[in-house]
């Protein structure tokens, strides 16, 4: 068996952190690890993983330059900014259901992007991002590379955001099929999670040739598991008080060996 140990801090990092309004950024993201979002816009940054399954994810589809970055990675200053100039321009009530309040923004995680159909003008903060065409194309192939739609509409009074079509978010595959196959949002799936598995009772889930195995850890001040060795594993925090692990089951061939 191979054990492992997470701690409240491990809680805090992931590409599943959960950041809303109830929830705030509790671990700044190294910006070392920020890179352009997509080649050709170096100003729009974005987590390098979460950039890298996003230039596929756009290559999948043969965007070309149909679709363009309008927004990524935030500082908290950037974000402080918007939010002051978009009280200044459009008013308090337009700022709370378009503008994250800093240090709520899911921008400064590093694996937000605001993409917008490439027509001028493009709107800073709601760029058009329409459900037909090569946007639509986008969104429905979105899970298969471990984006999700983020603030849909119906959805308003779980994620506390209005309905926001241009926003998509990296959680990693198999997290975003999985959430929309059940229509989850990442409030949904982590208390789906929270509420039903653990590392005795996981869920699992059938990615083709491969089997995941995922169930939550909540984590006060440090938690430990163990885990059969030679399973690939990888873990999230989830930013409200636990972790998720994510397992793969090695598999074997018609020999009985493992592969």
């Amino acid at each position: 068996m191979a054990g492992f140990t997470f701690t409240k801090e491990d809680s805090h990092t992931g590409s599943l952190i959960l950041v809303s309004p109830g929830f705030s950024l509790m671990k700044i993201p190294d910006e070392s690890r920020m890179a352009p979002a997509v080649p050709d816009q170096p100003g729009v940054l974005m987590d390098t993983t979460a950039g890298l399954h996003l230039t596929e994810l756009l290559n999948h589809i043969r965007s070309g330059r149909k679709i363009t970055a309008v927004s990524g990675f935030r500082t908290q200053e950037e974000q402080e900014q918007i939010w002051n100039d978009s009280l200044r321009e459009n008013g308090l009530e337009f700022t709370r259901q378009y503008v994250a309040v800093p240090g709520h923004s899911e921008h400064q995680t590093g694996l937000a992007i605001d993409l917008g159909e490439n027509k001028e003008p493009v709107d800073f903060i709601r760029p058009a991002f329409p459900r037909s065409g090569i946007c639509e194309q986008f969104r429905q192939e979105a899970p298969k590379f471990g984006f999700i739609e983020r603030y849909r509409k119906g959805k308003e009074p779980v994620t506390g955001i209005s309905e926001e079509p241009w926003h998509f978010r990296y959680v990693g595959y198999p997290h975003s099929a999985i959430m929309a196959e059940r229509n989850l949002t990442l409030e949904e799936y982590i208390s789906f999670l929270k509420s039903t598995t653990d590392q005795e009772r996981p869920f699992y889930y059938n990615c083709g040739a491969k089997e995941m195995m995922i169930f939550y850890v909540p984590v006060d001040e440090r938690a430990d598991i163990k885990l059969p060795k030679g399973m690939t594993c990888r873990f999230s925090g989830t930013n409200e008080g636990g972790v998720v692990v994510t397992a793969e089951h090695n598999r074997q061939n018609g020999d009985g060996e493992q592969r």
